[in-house]
This record gives C-alpha cells, sequence and structure tokens, in this order.
C-alpha cells in the first residue's frame, strides 16, 4: 500500500492535535507540534502511519515537556505562566466554567501513571488497541485493563477533588456562620 500523506493527515490530524493538547495543554503549541508529526511523516513514510504518527507525537510531546522545564529552570525571572484572555465574544461566566473544568482535567490527569495516562490519552485520540499496543509496548489483551484501570483512576482522582471541595465550601459557610 502507498504512502498517501494528505489520506493521514485528514483522517488523524484532529486526534493528534486533542492527543498533543492534552500533553501540553496550549492550543497553539499543540497543532504546531501537530504539523511536525506530519513533516516527520512525509519525510520517513511509515509502513504504519496511524500508529507512528501517534509515537512520535507522544516522543514530540515528551521532548516539548523535558524543553519547558529547562526553559522554567533557564529563565526564573518569568515565574509565572501567560493566562489565557476570555474569548471576546463568549460569556465571562462559561470561560471561567471553562477553565475551571480544565484544570480538574488537567489535576485528575496528573494523578495517573505515566503509563494509564498515556493508554487513555491514546485511547481517547481514536487509536485501536493494536495500535495503543504498539506505542507502548503493552499486550493488546493488556490494553484493555489498563485502560479499565486508567478511567477508574481518573474518575475517581475527579471524585475526590469534588468531595474535597464541597468540604472547603462547608468549612467555609461553617466559618462565616460563627
Amino acid at each position: 500500500m502507498a504512502f498517501d500523506l494528505e489520506e493521514l493527515y485528514r483522517t488523524t490530524y484532529d486526534a493528534v492535535v486533542r492527543f498533543l493538547y492534552r500533553k501540553v495543554w496550549d492550543a497553539d503549541r499543540a497543532e504546531d507540534l501537530a504539523q511536525e508529526v506530519f513533516m516527520r511523516a512525509l519525510k520517513h513514510q511509515p509502513e504504519k502511519p496511524r500508529s507512528w504518527v501517534f509515537a512520535v507525537a507522544a516522543n514530540i510531546a515528551r521532548d516539548e515537556a523535558r524543553s519547558a522545564i529547562r526553559r522554567r529552570n533557564h529563565l526564573t525571572l518569568l515565574k509565572h505562566e501567560p493566562i489565557a484572555s476570555p474569548t471576546p465574544n463568549g460569556d465571562i461566566e462559561d470561560n471561567l466554567d471553562y477553565a475551571e473544568q480544565m484544570a480538574e482535567v488537567r489535576e485528575a490527569l496528573a494523578t495517573l501513571t505515566p503509563r494509564d495516562r498515556e493508554v487513555l490519552l491514546l485511547w481517547d485520540a481514536g487509536l485501536s488497541y493494536p495500535e495503543i499496543a504498539e506505542q507502548t509496548g503493552l499486550a493488546v489483551g493488556a490494553v484493555g485493563t489498563t485502560l479499565a484501570r486508567a478511567r477508574k483512576r481518573l474518575v475517581a482522582a475527579h471524585d475526590m477533588m469534588e468531595q474535597h471541595r464541597a468540604d472547603q465550601c462547608e468549612e467555609q459557610r461553617a466559618a462565616a456562620s460563627s
């Protein structure tokens, strides 16, 4: 089968950007990194392009994380990350709700092991179990188990955060009323 970059791009670009976004948490950077992935695909013309693209995306995201850490260590004067400004036509309350939801997702994902997080994000990006197995080095049969465990841990982490927030609100109300 001949390598068809246009078809690969058309069918996987959005999933790759989504996958990368959940690794780097910056939409513009995720799109830039996705372009890099497809440029490499053009150069290498892999036999299994879909799996290869996600493997390269994961590697690029890891490299990006390492670079970000190095930049933070070297640029100690810049202590705060930029805050995204709300969209001009959006409702401020909706933007705040969305930002809170994204923060909760990040926090819950951060509680997972790197392997669980990667399997979950690859599955969310639309990869099949065999593709996830190839990408992660897991046996195909272990992908389902790992994915189920990752989902369960993600839900438990989110539930624990929700309970913690509810407890804090209750304590604040009790302190305010006394």
